[in-house]
């Protein structure tokens, strides 16, 4: 009789053990930690770049040589290009250039101001900051900053190789360039025609033939046909220099289904391109609608870079906005009757009951309704705001993915 009782009870606990167990899997399998996710509302569309430019010529005689790069600001009287008789002359004057930066650099790390004045700690201290510089602009993708960080760093690197006696100077180097250039100058021949600037604006060195059809005056006139038939072409003309882009912002024209009016004038939105990783603030300034589900759409822009007049027609991501707040899966989300209170016109209190949206979450033995107020909305899931009101979902709560019915009939 022992014995039997002995077994029915070590079934019993092995029973509630193994209820205990399963019932613990089920809770975990059946809710998800409320965290902290960001989304992107982008939608990918052609862009047609829309500025007030003018074209440069020139004779159309001998090989260009430019001075400024595309995106350069220029200004009144800025030599912008200049004609040689042959490819060769380019070739000699590349050369000349590249010899002249190097034989400033070395002049600059020999100059006895700045070996006076170099400590090894000190030195060594800034070389780290220097490569530190380095290494961000070159995961930025900041060229220009790289390049002057570039040079600093080798002026630094080649001083501290002098003060600590690794090499004795760079006297005689110096001298080989100056000779260098000397058999250079020999062979240059002066530039045939000199093409300036007239008056401050951006360059860009090439045309499209769209100079003075895409202007900011014929936006209005602008239709989907002739958005949809523009593409992204460079002409061959022989006597053209480039253009001038004028510097006081441009504008991009898209055609989008703007049926469900997502898009409205006034809003702030971002751009980034297949050219470029940067986005670039930008306003809607005008929204034409065509027909029912093609809207032309024209954002303003004030930036100026390289990779901005290097096309005249992009893909462009249109991002309306970027969200932050607490990942909710749609199959979670309930509507429940909840008590609120408010001041009446009196000054009294009252209550009264609203249906809101939101979640159900398991707090120890408790089942709990809390309200979300979405900010985004993904295909599967929502984002709710992060809120310190107790009636809305906080963060790590445990979000029930079950029917409350189905919790409360187990």
């Amino acid at each position: 009789m022992v014995k039997l009782l002995r077994n029915v009870v070590l079934v019993l606990l092995l029973i509630i053990f193994i209820s205990i167990v399963y019932n613990f899997r089920n809770r975990e399998s059946n809710t998800v930690s409320a965290l902290t996710a960001s989304a992107v509302s982008s939608k990918e569309y052609k862009g047609v770049f829309i500025r007030d430019e003018e074209i440069i010529l020139y004779s159309g005689e001998g090989v260009l040589s430019y001075n400024v790069s595309d995106g350069g600001r220029v200004g009144n009287g800025t030599v912008i290009a200049e004609a040689y008789p042959s490819d060769e002359q380019l070739s000699i004057k590349h050369e000349k250039a590249k010899l002249e930066k190097e034989l400033a650099i070395l002049q600059k790390i020999q100059n006895p101001g700045t070996l006076e004045s170099a400590q090894p700690a000190n030195l060594s201290e800034s070389i780290d900051e220097n490569y530190r510089r380095l290494i961000y602009s070159r995961d930025m993708g900041d060229y220009e900053t790289l390049d002057e960080v570039s040079e600093e760093l080798l002026v630094k690197l080649s001083t501290y190789q002098i003060i600590t006696e690794e090499v004795q100077g760079f006297s005689q180097k110096i001298s080989d360039i100056q000779s260098e250039i000397a058999k250079l100058d020999a062979k240059m021949v002066v530039s045939q025609e000199t093409i300036s600037a007239k008056r401050s604006a951006y360059f860009a060195s090439y045309i499209d033939g769209y100079e003075d059809k895409l202007t900011t005056k014929n936006l209005d006139s602008l239709t989907v046909s002739m958005l949809d038939e523009i593409t992204d072409r460079k002409s061959t003309a022989p006597n053209v220099v480039g253009k001038l882009i004028d510097g006081y912002g441009w504008y991009l024209a898209l055609v989008a289904d703007n049926s469900k009016k997502e898009y409205a004038i006034g809003d702030e939105v971002k751009l980034r391109f297949d050219s470029s990783a940067e986005a670039y603030p930008a306003q809607i300034t005008d929204i034409r609608d065509e027909s029912k589900n093609k809207s032309i759409i024209i954002i303003s822009c004030d930036k100026f870079n390289y990779e901005l007049v290097q096309h005249r027609a992009e893909i462009v991501e249109l991002i309306k906005g970027e969200y932050t707040g607490l990942k909710v899966p749609r199959e979670a989300i309930r509507f429940a009757d909840v008590k609120t209170t408010y001041t009446d016109q009196d000054g009294n209190e009252a209550e009264k009951t609203l249906t809101s949206k939101g979640v159900y979450i398991r707090k120890g033995e408790q089942i709990l309704f809390k309200k979300i107020k979405v900010v985004y909305e993904g295909s599967d899931y929502v984002l709710s705001e992060v809120t310190d009101d107790p009636e809305y979902l906080a963060l790590y709560d445990d979000i029930m993915i079950e029917e409350v019915e189905k919790e409360n009939e187990k």
